[in-house]
């Protein structure tokens, strides 16, 4: 049973946030190692590189081998992020970084449905809230993006990023499985396996070894994708989903700031009031009372 007490739940925000930072800086990295190398070669390549290094920290801690039960529920979450991350990177590569986050957005209000549904937690009004004011402001955001004209392959671009966004709620109730029957070592080293393996079937047939300069590119990528989901899975370890959720939406301001950075994507006006409802949905989302803890179901489905 995760901790519900104020200092632990302030902790949980705080890792989750910084967690959230260093996924939109792998999103930026695999943006352009999609361009260079195609969606699959950079998501197949960066997850032999991640089940490399995460399996010299698994083997590190010496841990347990899972139970069944654990074991399928790493199994499962780790084939849903495969097929989830192949269709997110791939419409990456026909959309600005801070659109297809703020087009993902759809995932977190989904996500805080679900919780009830799947987890039976207590859905206070301050979350209802807190996930309004986040997903008021990426429509906002995405009413200044979208409107002009794209084309066909943009068109599928979307397409694809939504489908992903539908996935990724899934994938949130999933971590807070994940993170209340197992430590972030373990989750990173058998859910990494379990992509390379999805991916690896594959390989014979569109894998094609990347140029020596991509190399440090993927090492980055998995690097901050490693450290992400060990960052994220402490926090859902001790924090509701509920409360969790809103913080999704602070991984927007960093797209636009990456994407600007990087890409030279246009930051606007519109960009900036809807991050500024995103982070008040974040501090309300921060401000709830942990008296209302709810009750979280903890066996591995």
């Amino acid at each position: 049973m995760a901790n519900n007490s104020p200092h632990f739940n302030s902790a949980a925000l705080a890792v989750a946030c910084i967690g959230i930072a260093t996924f939109s800086g792998m999103d930026v990295v695999m943006k352009a190692l999609a361009l260079e190398l195609g969606a699959y070669n950079a998501l197949f390549w960066r997850s032999i590189i991640s089940v490399t290094l995460a399996g010299l920290l698994f083997l590190w801690h010496r841990p347990r081998w899972p139970a069944p039960g654990v074991m399928r529920l790493h199994v499962w979450r780790g084939l849903l992020i495969a097929i989830m991350a192949f269709l997110f990177f791939w419409g990456l590569k026909y959309l600005p970084v801070a659109e297809a986050i703020g087009l993902s957005f759809i995932a977190p209000l989904i996500a805080l449905y679900l919780a009830a549904v799947v987890l039976h937690e207590h859905i206070s009004g301050k979350s209802i809230i807190a996930s309004l004011l986040g997903l008021i402001g990426a429509v906002i955001v995405i009413g200044g993006r979208l409107g002009g004209e794209y084309d066909a392959q943009t068109g599928w671009g979307i397409a694809a990023i939504l489908l992903s966004a539908v996935m990724y709620a899934y994938n949130l109730i999933l971590q807070r499985q994940q993170a209340l029957v197992a430590r972030p070592v373990e989750i990173a080293f058998f859910q990494n396996c379990t992509i390379m393996v999805v991916l690896g079937c594959l390989a014979p047939f569109i894998a094609v070894a990347p140029a020596v300069s991509a190399v440090p590119g993927l090492l980055t990528a998995a690097l901050l994708g490693l450290v992400s989901l060990m960052m994220m899975s402490w926090a859902y370890a001790r924090a509701p989903t509920s409360t969790l959720i809103p913080v999704e939406y602070t991984a927007f301001a960093w797209a636009a700031l990456l994407g600007w950075l990087v890409f030279d994507e246009t930051v606007t006006v519109t960009t900036v009031l809807g991050t500024a409802l995103i982070v008040t949905g974040c501090l309300v989302a921060a401000w709830q009372d942990p008296a209302h803890a709810e009750h979280i179901e903890t066996t591995a489905v």
